[in-house]
């Protein structure tokens, strides 16, 4: 059997009864390394869960699914993921993989940043399609996410906007000269994310358009989310470009139309509350 199991979003504790229960009776136990992180590292969750974990980054996950499956229509083997196990497309492949090869799966759920975003007081059926924010490079700005942005603000939804991971990446040198060479990890933070959003406002004004978003569209920005460090702010999205939320993991909020009830719940975290009532008076 193959097991999929989500780790939660804070440290080792969070893995359910039951996930625990399925890894330490695997033979063999993959941990996840690119798509998220936990506040705690390889060697805390081992102590935990009383077994060893293989790291399986993007290329083993992407490029060798086959060496993760081997043994498992014989054996036990767990794939861990941190948040839930279908946070991201990668795992529907690697079920996909295990179903052409006649392996039976199974799915142990945990939260994810997907549902736990609620805890700024924003509901989640009023929340749009979620957008992914990648770091730019001198010669690569996209824009995509920002009309997604548009279109759920226009239906008076909000955004969440996952913001840009970068582990095990090489240089472009280094992939194109073949050298097993990677760049330090990055991770994208909301005054990152703010400051390429404000890029973007000031380029579609320049270019005539009206946009949704603006300067003082309330946000919310948000880090390690489920960890006892976490740390919730609401403000203009111009003060997202300017707060200090510490390490990561960050995502940002772009709101849309919102109910009295999370008005009075986002002013629990306001940057400015005097600011705050009067951009949203704006609105």
């Amino acid at each position: 059997m193959l097991y999929l199991v989500g780790l939660g979003l804070g440290d080792a504790k969070d893995i359910t009864v039951k996930g625990l229960e399925t890894v330490r009776r695997c033979h063999r136990v993959y941990l996840e390394a690119y798509t998220s992180i936990l506040t705690v590292g390889k060697e805390a969750l081992e102590e935990f869960y009383e077994k060893e974990l293989i790291l399986a980054d993007r290329e083993t996950v992407e490029q060798e699914a086959d060496s993760i499956l081997k043994e498992a229509d014989v054996c036990d083997v767990a794939f861990l993921v941190v948040g839930d196990p279908f946070g991201a497309t990668t795992h529907s492949d690697l079920v996909l993989r295990a179903v052409k090869l006649g392996i039976p799966y199974e799915v142990i759920h945990n939260a994810s940043i997907m549902n736990a975003v609620g805890c700024c007081g924003l509901q989640l059926y009023n929340f749009g399609e979620t957008v992914s924010i990648v770091f730019w490079t001198d010669t690569w700005k996209p824009e995509s996410f920002f009309d997604k942005i548009k279109r759920n603000m226009q239906n008076g939804m909000h955004t969440l906007c996952l913001l840009d991971i970068k582990v095990k990446e090489q240089s472009l040198e280094n992939l194109m000269k073949g050298r097993k060479v990677y760049e330090p990890p990055r991770y994208m933070s909301v005054n990152q994310a703010a400051e390429q959003l404000l890029a973007i406002i000031q380029n579609r004004r320049l270019q005539g358009e009206t946009a949704e978003m603006t300067e003082n569209t309330i946000c919310v920005g948000l880090a390690r989310v489920g960890a006892a460090d976490q740390k919730i702010v609401s403000g203009t999205l111009y003060q997202m470009s300017t707060v200090e939320l510490g390490g990561p993991l960050h995502s940002l909020i772009v709101t849309g139309t919102m109910h009295p009830l999370e008005l009075e719940m986002l002013k629990l975290f306001s940057v400015d509350s005097s600011s705050f009532e009067k951009n949203i008076f704006q609105q």
